[in-house]
């Protein structure tokens, strides 16, 4: 029986007869179909989290593996994590087969090759200590299941992103992650729901790790780099409602801080220069709050 991924299907079989605005409400109506499946496996991205913060806490570092448009998501969700988080970015690594040329054209072939999963892990040297997540929409691609099977063999903690029950990596993980989001509108095409559903994942682990690493302070970015002119005003934004100053006095404050949010806010709530600041957040793992706890 073929993969629910590769099904027709029946919902959208004339979808080539329809017009542009029912094509549309076709493909919309299946999309639909992709929270609700993932609310249904949240127990498991939870137990994923918790094993990723304990990874990351003792030094272990975070990488997603894929291929293809799983592939991609997972370089993107990687590149992501240290603007917004303020952190290395060896932290979250994203590693997608045929290297970063498979970015943005297709490598198809390369995803038939096992070892060189193994091979691509081993360049960036995985160990216990580390946590990997493949990511295969089949749950069948033999590059990621090679990858995941390796990470465990090794003690790394391991799971998976994948729209099909019962496939081969939900077994070579310790944690399967299986929203079931059924055929695609246009069959096989698992850039559709099945990457929504990898996509709505990929945000869940990394912003949840995030949360419980001590980066977010409310729902605020507390450590996100303000690299360009809409990051410097969030920024101030952000530093006005923690501190409650007006915006004048916000920005003089970033101006002080070298224009780090992080070292802003432990300087206004610490009442401490900027180089102790910096000093605290370097002792503390550049947590807001801890640094501004232990700052004395």
């Amino acid at each position: 029986m073929l993969p629910i991924t590769e099904q027709e299907n029946p919902n959208t079989a004339k979808i080539d007869q329809a017009s542009t605005l029912d094509a549309l409400r076709l493909i919309n109506d299946e999309d639909k179909l992709v929270a609700a499946a993932v609310e249904k496996v949240l127990p498991e991205v939870a137990k994923a989290v918790d094993e990723i913060v304990a990874r990351l806490q003792n030094g272990g570092r975070l990488f997603y593996v894929g291929t293809g448009t799983s592939g991609r998501l997972g370089v993107l969700d990687a590149s992501e994590i240290p603007p917004t988080y303020g952190v290395s970015y060896d932290l979250v690594q994203g590693i997608i087969a045929g290297g970063y040329d498979a970015l943005y054209k297709a490598t198809e072939a390369s995803e038939d090759n096992r070892e060189q999963g193994i091979e691509n892990l081993k360049a960036r040297g995985v160990n216990e200590k580390d946590a990997v997540i493949g990511i295969a929409a089949s749950g069948r691609t033999p590059y990621t299941i090679g990858a995941v099977e390796y990470a465990r063999s090794i003690g790394a903690f391991t799971a998976c992103i994948v729209c099909n029950p019962e496939s081969a990596i939900t077994t070579a993980a310790d944690v399967a992650i299986v929203p079931v989001v059924g055929p695609e509108a246009i069959t096989g095409s698992t850039r559709m729901k099945a990457g929504t559903a990898q996509k709505l994942v990929l945000n869940m682990l990394s912003t949840a790790a995030m949360i419980r690493l001590g980066y977010v302070k409310g729902n605020r970015m507390t450590n996100m780099k303000p690299a360009n002119e809409k990051l410097k005003e969030r920024s101030v934004r952000i530093l006005m409602a923690e501190t409650h100053l007006e915006e004048s006095a916000a920005e003089k404050l970033m101006n002080e801080a070298g224009g780090d949010l992080r070292v802003a806010i432990v300087m206004h709530a610490a009442k401490i220069d900027s180089a102790s600041a910096r000093e605290s957040l370097e002792r503390n793992e550049w947590v807001v709050e801890r640094a501004v706890a232990n700052s004395n």
